[in-house]
């Protein structure tokens, strides 16, 4: 009898706060990272009228309020694409734009006319806070034949 309460008791408690499932059985939405870290990379990247289009391989699903992705150009570090880049690293915070398309069309501070010289356009997955998940985590793109210099 002990047996069976404590199967049913396991049985009721798995999945809670794991955020697997909501109360009303619907799963929420996958965002956390996997164990190995959340992993991003800039898998292709094509001209759209001045800007880029860049398409990211990613082992989550961005969203904004959660992980998602900073794109920056390479004239910054993903240290300093992180608004705890002073604290948490001892660097100058630098410019990025925090997406969770997927295409992404670069604008902002990503423009190809904000990049200063810059010749490659680089992601990294930032939290829900727009810290950098892991600075040793990062990919960037050389853009030199797509954009005039």
């Amino acid at each position: 009898m002990a047996l069976c309460a404590l199967a049913v008791l396991l049985v009721s408690c798995a999945g809670e706060g794991d955020g697997q499932a909501t109360e009303a059985g619907e799963a929420a939405p996958p965002n956390a990272c996997p164990q190995e870290g959340c992993r991003v990379s800039i898998s292709a990247v094509e001209q759209f009228g001045a800007e880029l289009d860049l398409t990211f391989d990613a082992n989550f699903t961005p969203d904004l309020a959660r992980n998602h992705f900073h794109v920056y150009w390479d004239n910054f570090t993903a240290e300093q694409v992180s608004d705890d880049a002073e604290p948490r690293f001892g660097v100058n915070q630098g410019d990025w734009v925090s997406t969770d398309e997927n295409p992404y069309t670069t604008g902002d501070a990503a423009s190809v006319e904000e990049r200063a010289g810059a010749t490659s356009i680089c992601v990294t997955a930032g939290d829900g806070d727009h810290n950098v998940i892991d600075a040793e985590v990062a990919d960037c793109f050389d853009v030199t034949g797509l954009v005039d210099f």
